[in-house]
């Protein structure tokens, strides 16, 4: 199992936790700040997929104005955990 708290940069939440298993199946995700009901539906979503399949798909969106959003900042903890860039 692999744990890591991601600092986040540019969103609401401040930090997000983060729990792989050994195959980088999503255990566990849990934001720190942020839109709760937002951040609780995404970590519910990911619950159980592969975190590259996670990072595509979270990877780039933004939130409003801002050039990031608490999505694009879990798939950089995601590509930090799994050393997976993916464009």
């Amino acid at each position: 199992m692999k744990e890591l708290v991601y600092e986040t940069q540019g969103t609401c939440a401040k930090a997000i936790r983060v729990l792989l298993n050994d195959n980088n199946v999503v255990e566990e995700v849990q934001f720190l700040g942020g839109c709760a009901g937002n951040t609780s539906g995404i970590a519910s979503l990911i619950k159980g997929m592969k975190a590259e399949d996670v990072i595509q798909r979270l990877q780039g969106i933004r939130c409003g104005y801002k050039n990031t959003s608490c999505p694009d900042q879990l798939s950089k903890a995601l590509q930090n955990m799994t050393s997976c860039q993916l464009n």
